[in-house]
């Protein structure tokens, strides 16, 4: 008996047991994260490896290939078709227009300065006041685009021209005269709230020691934000930025209902737009289901590449590394 205990005791035996509690902590852990495996390889793998490969294809119902067992291999005739459009520069420019500007003006901008300004006002009217910016992102898309239609619709049911008409001023079509105002405008006020919330919870949660260490040195209020706050928030700003770029980059949905990409020739037409009217809304009346994927893979290409660069220029590895532990 005391063989059997001092063999199990044994210094090879202690590694083995190490390796088999390791290996059920991993089972375990596998274990919750199979069904978030199984959804995303259910709803986001296997699409995205049908719509590569349907960007290698010619269906389309100009072609009368609707019928997926009719479909031909063409490699990547496609994406030789994308380069050459005609219009392809200018909706790249339109989308890069739109994104930038949309970013960094409201999704960023705004958003950060309307979470510094709340959470320096009495907390009840910093808590209503960021309610407010949250309306546009809780109502109905199509309610809301619809509010902001009858804002800028032509004289004399447009609320603006009613607005000019009272003041004696000229009345203009804004939707036809000044599209991407409102566009960035419909589009910014939905992003605003995203930022705003993960700013302001961020900026709540730096040590008040911090802060109150800033006051007894006697800084001003814009010497805390410069040299404590925004330095707290880089990994906040790392994620709002990906997030927000990946989704300016990829939603259409009030463009479409607002303009449709119009007026004029793809005046307001961005990538992901273009992609849905080529594969399921074409201005011509047919679904090229295999020339509209290639458009949609460029722009998940597009996505993967800024994502890589924003996690370098932020420093990501940095921002996700154990804390350093100073042994004295």
């Amino acid at each position: 008996m005391t063989e059997r205990v001092s063999e199990f005791n044994t210094p090879s035996a202690v590694p083995a047991r190490s390796r088999l509690r390791a290996l059920q902590a991993n089972l375990i852990a596998y274990g919750f994260m199979t069904p978030a495996i199984i959804l995303a390889v259910l709803f986001f793998i296997i699409p995205a490896i049908l719509v590569v490969y349907l960007s290698l294809t010619d269906l389309s119902t100009a072609n009368f290939t609707s019928d997926i067992s009719q479909m031909n291999f063409i490699g990547l005739q496609n994406y030789a078709t994308l380069l050459n459009d005609a219009f392809a520069k200018k909706i790249l420019f339109n989308t890069v227009f739109y994104v930038v500007v949309t970013l960094s003006l409201f999704n960023i901008g705004a958003a950060l300065l309307v979470a510094l300004l709340t959470v320096h006002v009495n907390r009840r009217a910093g808590f209503f006041y960021r309610a407010l910016w949250l309306l546009p992102r809780i109502t109905s898309g199509s309610v809301y685009v619809l509010m902001w239609r009858r804002i800028i619709a032509e004289p004399p049911y447009g609320i603006l021209n009613q607005v000019n008409i009272l003041l004696g001023q000229p009345t203009v079509v804004y939707a036809a005269e000044d599209p991407w105002t409102f566009v960035i405008l419909v589009n910014g006020f939905i992003g605003l709230s995203f930022g705003m919330i993960i700013f302001t919870s961020a900026i709540e949660a730096i040590p008040k020691d911090l802060l109150n260490a800033s006051l007894v040195d006697g800084s001003t209020l814009l010497q805390r934000v410069r040299y404590v706050i925004l330095p707290m928030l880089r990994w906040p700003l790392l994620f709002v930025v990906t997030y927000q770029t990946l989704s300016l980059l990829t939603s259409f949905e009030q463009i479409l209902l607002l303009t449709n990409g119009g007026p004029g020739i793809y005046e307001t037409e961005v990538w992901a737009l273009t992609a849905y009217h080529r594969a399921l809304s074409n201005y011509f009346g047919n679904a090229q289901w295999g020339y509209g994927s290639a458009f949609a893979v460029v722009l998940v290409a597009i996505g993967v590449v800024l994502a890589i660069v924003y996690m370098r220029v932020f420093r990501f590895r940095e921002l996700v590394s154990e804390p350093k532990i100073e042994v004295l």
